[in-house]
């Protein structure tokens, strides 16, 4: 049997699958501080997160400009994303040959796409972005990101040590193999996420809609696809003729998305050119044809456009709705001066995520409420934000963390640390623990300890170590709750604040001082309170194995801000 040769827009679909799969995986920490390909020049070029962007911000940024350029493509030739370059789309096509139909859900057609896409555009005037939530290459990304990457990840580890103990002695032959396979494909942590089934449900969902039609979302349901729908009807590049010939209706039974009855509807074409393979007379073509009108279809029933901007203003306001409490603990990434401005800018893509070195961000489930939804949220006690880190504002695709230099980075305010004196160990049990101090990366320490005389709880007088937080040189960036040797609660906890100012400029730590900081056993009178100095002593810092010296106001001569510290 004589193997079909794929389209142009078949080679076209791998081969942006293939450069979408390249770029997801290198949006990962591979040892470099800097990752100069990533994932996010796919939500660059979408035009769905400029359209959300520009309703919810009503200004525009530089870094969607290939967004911008997308849609003057689509004026141009029409629909081509959905059915050249679309990740999703490509999928679709893969696995919609070895799914079974059946007979298509008839309440998915009509108008059901425009009440997806007007609520969400509606919302965003409304300043409330949720368009990220059903964006294609979001839902993705997200699915990728938090099932089956990590799974992926653990049944490959999994699968060397199963490996390594067969084959005994013999293990250390295959080492190198692994730290290939390490160093360029597997994820960076074994880390699973919240929400991470309700993101493949979504996915999985999507690929079972292929059950009943060939490109059911594309067609019905998504909201890219619906945005570039609008913009392809003014294309005059057209496919001719428009509607089924009388003697012949293959066209019909080889297009994935376009023809309703006999007549092609513009908006649905996806440009596949199955059409052309497909039609055994050779009539079919495409051609640039303008025309002063537009089919009937285009515009949604008045009804549906009021109904869509009404349902966005409700959506708007009662997705506001946060608790109190969860607020209180509402961490932004590093250098997120305004939640509101965060929330409009969002794509809730999950990149900052994946790239998190020490696993300190999580999709928020209701710590914002209803609109942050996946929205990256800092967790202490899980990981914190490494000190010489700026990964995530180097793949936010819209700048909604902003990507900043190491030196700014590191003043950026997360919030602010808090001691819990009914759980901290030198208040609730009086027994010495310094550990907070220790691992501050502040180099004038934002976290002290003053000597105190106190009596222990069996009465008896003792000298305690009890730290302090100075709030003025905390940048919230929660290694203190992460590393408290306490189960469950941290005696200290780092909480959210609305005033996110930088911190000032470190100063740069002077020779004398250091020179006291390496006193055996000295103490300091400092601003009245008696301050502990731990001699010589070093502990490994958690996740990187590097030495970070106790106490003192400067960690290291080579780097006035202490990071040699944490490398």
């Amino acid at each position: 049997m004589r193997m079909k040769r794929p389209s142009t827009a078949r080679l076209s679909q791998w081969l942006f699958l293939l450069i979408f799969v390249v770029l997801f995986v290198k949006t990962e920490y591979r040892g470099s501080d800097t990752i100069s390909a990533a994932i996010n020049s796919f939500f660059r070029a979408d035009p769905l997160v400029l359209a959300s962007y520009l309703a919810a911000n009503r200004s525009f940024t530089w870094l969607l400009f290939p967004a911008l350029l997308m849609l003057g493509f689509t004026l141009l030739l029409g629909r081509f994303f959905c059915g050249w370059i679309c990740p999703l789309g490509t999928v679709l096509d893969l696995v919609t040959g070895r799914i079974r139909k059946t007979v298509p859900l008839s309440f998915l057609k009509g108008n059901l796409k425009y009440y997806l896409l007007l609520p969400l555009l509606s919302a965003a005037l409304f300043q409330v972005n949720l368009a990220g939530i059903l964006d294609p290459l979001a839902i993705l990304v997200r699915a990728l990101t938090f099932f089956l990457y990590p799974l992926f990840g653990n049944t490959l580890r999994g699968g060397w040590v199963g490996l390594y103990r067969l084959i005994g002695e013999h293990r250390d032959l295959l080492e190198p193999g692994f730290n290939v396979v390490r160093s360029n494909l597997l994820p960076f942590r074994e880390t699973f996420y919240p929400l991470a089934f309700l993101s493949a449900l979504l996915f999985f969902g999507i690929l079972f809609l292929e059950r009943y039609e060939t490109r059911n979302w594309c067609r019905n349901l998504c909201p890219l696809g619906t945005v570039l729908g609008i913009f392809s009807r003014f294309s005059p590049f057209k496919r001719l003729p428009g509607r089924l010939c009388g003697d012949c209706s293959n066209c019909r039974s080889v297009c994935p998305t376009s023809f309703e009855r006999d007549e092609l509807l513009q908006e649905e074409c996806v440009l596949c050119l199955e059409c052309l393979k497909g039609c055994e007379k050779g009539r079919a073509r495409f051609a640039w044809k303008p025309s002063a009108t537009l089919s009937a279809g285009f515009v949604p029933q008045r009804r549906v456009l009021l109904g869509g901007m009404v349902s966005g203003f409700l959506l708007s306001g009662l997705f506001r709705f946060r608790r109190p409490e969860a607020e209180a603990r509402l961490l932004r990434p590093p250098g997120v001066r305004s939640e509101d401005e965060f929330l409009k800018k969002c794509v809730r893509c999950g990149e900052c995520l994946k790239v998190c070195l020490t696993g300190a961000l999580y999709p928020a489930i209701d710590q914002a409420g209803i609109e942050g939804v996946y929205t990256p949220v800092v967790t202490p006690r899980l990981g914190y934000c490494e000190f010489n880190c700026t990964l995530c504002g180097q793949v936010c695709p819209t700048a909604a963390i902003p990507s900043l230099p190491v030196a700014e980075k590191r003043r950026a305010v997360i919030g602010k640390a808090v001691l819990d004196k009914n759980h901290c160990l030198p208040f609730a049990r009086r027994s010495n623990c310094i550990v907070c101090e220790e691992h501050c990366p502040i180099p004038q320490k934002a976290i002290r300890s003053e000597i105190v005389e106190a009596l222990d709880l069996e009465g008896k007088p003792v000298r305690l170590q009890q730290p302090y937080v100075v709030e003025e040189l905390c940048n919230g960036c929660g290694i203190c709750e992460n590393v408290c040797p306490l189960e469950g609660k941290s005696g200290i906890e780092v909480f959210a604040v609305k005033d996110r100012t930088p911190l000032k400029p470190f100063a740069v730590a002077t020779p004398e001082a250091r020179r006291s900081d390496s006193e055996a056993g000295a103490f300091e009178e400092t601003e009245g309170r008696r301050e502990s100095k731990v001699r010589g002593g070093e502990k490994k810092h958690p996740k990187e194995g590097g030495a970070l010296k106790a106490g003192g106001a400067a960690q290291d001569t080579a780097d006035p801000y202490g990071s040699d510290a944490y490398r």
